[in-house]
This record gives C-alpha cells, sequence and structure tokens, in this order.
C-alpha cells in the first residue's frame, strides 16, 4: 500500500483520482486551498489539510510531515478567461506554486510527482499536437502551465526528481463546474439546457475540441504513477468535436442556441496525438463524447 499526496484533491478531476486511489486501499492525502475546490467532493477516508502551495514553508513542512511516495499535483487555477484579467495570481498560483511542490518534493526524498499539465500550451500549433511541438501560449493560463512544466523539467535533469507531465485535453464528466468563471464549454451547456435557457455558443461554434472524459484521465494518472523517468504526455481522446456539434448533443433545438463574439485569446482547434501515452503508459481513451455525456446525465 503506497502513501500518496494529492494537491487539488477538492477539485474536479483531483477528487475523482482521490476516489479511486481510495477504492483500491491507498493512503491518500488531499491538500487544498479550497478557492475552487469544494468539501463536498472530499471522500471520507482521505485524509485533508487546508493548505496554499504559495505558503512555501507551510508546504515542505507539510510534505516531511506525511513523507508521501508520490504526489498527484493537480491543484491550478483553471481557465482562460479569467486569467487574462489577473495574470499575477494566475502565475503565483500556477508555475509559482508548482516550483514550491517540486522543491519539496525533491527536499523529502518523494520517489515520483505526477503533473496535471494543459493542451493550451500549443496554442496556433497545427493538428494534431505531438508533444515534441514548441509551446504557443496565447494566453496567462497557458504560459504559467507552460512555465510549470519547464520548472517539471529542470527538477528532472537538475536534481534527479522523477516527474511526468500528462497534458489534458478539455477534460469533462461528474464534478464538473457549471458555472462561473471556472465552468467549462460541456458544464455551461448543461447547466444552461437544465435551467431552460439558450446554450451561449463562443463564435460561429465552428471551433473544434477533443474532449475528455474524466474517467480517461484518471486513468492516465494512476499509469503515470507507475512510469519511471521524466516523460510528456498527451491526454486526450485523438478526436475533435465542434462546438456547435457539442450543443446539439446536450440541446438539439437549434433554435436554443445563441452565437456571441469569437475569443482570439484560445486556440481555434484542439486535437491530440495519444501516440506515446498508448506506447510508454499504455494508455488508451475508453470513453467516447456521446458516451460520457450520457453517463452525466443518467447521474
Amino acid at each position: 500500500m503506497s502513501v500518496y499526496a494529492i494537491t487539488g484533491g477538492l477539485g474536479f478531476i483531483g477528487s475523482h483520482l482521490v476516489d479511486a486511489l481510495i477504492e483500491r486501499g491507498d493512503t491518500v492525502h488531499v491538500i487544498d486551498n479550497v478557492s475552487t475546490g469544494k468539501m463536498e467532493n472530499l471522500n471520507s477516508e482521505a485524509e485533508f489539510t487546508k493548505l496554499d502551495l504559495r505558503d512555501a514553508s507551510g508546504l515542505e513542512a507539510y510534505i516531511t510531515k506525511i513523507k508521501p511516495d508520490k504526489v498527484f499535483h493537480l491543484a491550478a487555477l483553471a481557465r482562460i478567461q479569467p486569467s487574462i484579467l489577473d495574470p499575477i495570481r494566475w502565475n503565483q498560483n500556477n508555475a509559482d506554486a508548482t516550483l514550491n511542490l517540486l522543491w519539496a518534493c525533491k527536499n523529502n526524498g518523494v520517489k515520483k510527482v505526477i503533473f496535471s499539465g494543459s493542451s493550451s500550451l500549443y496554442g496556433d500549433n497545427p493538428t494534431p499536437f505531438v508533444e515534441t511541438q514548441t509551446p504557443m501560449p496565447k494566453n496567462p493560463y497557458a504560459l504559467s502551465k507552460s512555465m510549470s512544466e519547464q520548472w517539471c523539467k529542470l527538477f528532472s535533469e537538475l536534481y534527479s526528481l522523477d516527474v511526468t507531465i500528462l497534458r489534458y485535453f478539455n477534460i469533462y464528466g461528474p464534478r464538473q463546474v457549471l458555472e462561473g468563471d471556472y465552468a467549462t464549454v460541456i458544464g455551461i451547456f448543461m447547466k444552461q439546457a437544465a435551467d431552460g435557457n439558450n446554450l451561449t455558443i463562443v463564435g460561429d461554434g465552428e471551433q473544434s475540441r477533443d474532449l475528455t472524459y474524466v474517467k480517461d484521465a484518471v486513468r492516465a494518472n494512476i499509469l503515470a504513477s507507475k512510469h519511471k523517468g521524466f516523460g510528456i504526455y498527451n491526454i486526450g481522446t485523438g478526436t475533435t468535436h465542434k462546438i456547435k456539434d457539442v450543443a446539439k448533443m446536450i440541446q438539439p433545438d437549434e433554435s436554443k442556441h445563441t452565437y456571441g463574439i469569437v475569443r482570439s485569446t484560445e486556440a481555434k482547434s484542439t486535437l491530440a496525438d495519444n501516440t506515446k501515452a498508448r506506447e510508454d503508459l499504455g494508455w488508451e481513451p475508453e470513453w467516447t463524447l456521446e458516451a460520457g455525456i450520457a453517463d452525466i446525465l443518467k447521474g
């Protein structure tokens, strides 16, 4: 039985990962500052500590105390649009916080760190995105995740800290944020449909996204925790859907679709080449978008 620490363990993806590890009998410590995570997501069998990763000394003291074998780093301020309004906060909570965590792990002999990255750093690279492409961040959120990856790579090379980076492609599923600045596109559509409102589609809806179900993301984390050595992996389905088609899946009546302004700060299309994850991690997506949406709707 291993001891794991999960930053952001009250959040959308993190809480699902906590559940999966608890279910198989592992000891799990959840670290979260409860800024966007929810206490209702906490698994009763996990050990919880409220801690902000920007507190470097407090974080190191905590890692020294619990001595985890491996650390899953999911804590971050997500979403693109709010990062544009407050880039300093996003840098502090993402890049600076990641550095603090890596330093604490290095100083305490942590065997493995699995970092939750983002496909947003690819920007306007041609699709399908491959891990060898040069990042082209178009907004502060993407840049903060790219900087975090650079810290991970440097710690791997300079301090021999074993780090694996997973670049997520638009994760969705139960517990996703449904409203506010941190909502995902599927979360927004589902909330609007449930409330009887029109679905608000950014731009003309022709932009496309590789949408990945949360259960596939959780499985990727667990497989990555067994992998040795530095690596960067795309965690996406390898298929893409136009946003207007996603809207139709949730609300078939197109008269209830409203179109808005185009966001130049977001990529026109995202699509993962997941060959490397298949070959190195033994991971492949098991959920189609249709199956994932149906799974959410059935509750």
